[in-house]
């Protein structure tokens, strides 16, 4: 797990190409990451399904009801497929931009 820095985000990133492995090593350090916009970058787990993706839903959950985006950067799945609890794009600047849109919202008090 590899975290960085960026912007009013925070980018954790899977090193294991394992993403059920990742979300339980992220669910147990999320006390870390629960004041922070969150970006997961899985991409390199190439074999990632929507299945996977889903167990995300109850960590997108909590964080958000923190007023902190919750955005999973996956490649290789069918993006209309994707439950609407979770907010999943192809690309990390794609998640930035999503960010910063739920920002000015927040701003704005949506």
């Amino acid at each position: 797990m590899k975290v960085e820095q960026k912007g009013n985000s925070t980018i954790v990133k899977d090193t294991q190409a394992n993403a059920e492995a990742f979300l339980m090593k992220l669910t147990h350090e999320h006390k870390t990451f629960e004041k922070q916009n969150l970006i997961l970058d899985i991409t390199a787990d190439k074999t990632v399904s929507l299945k996977t993706i889903s167990q995300f839903k109850s960590l997108s959950k909590i964080h958000r009801k923190g007023k902190k985006s919750f955005v999973i950067v996956a490649d290789g799945i069918d993006f209309t497929q994707v439950p609407d609890a979770l907010v999943v794009v192809p690309t990390v600047l794609e998640a930035h931009d999503l960010i910063e849109m739920d920002e000015i919202e927040r701003d704005l008090g949506f």
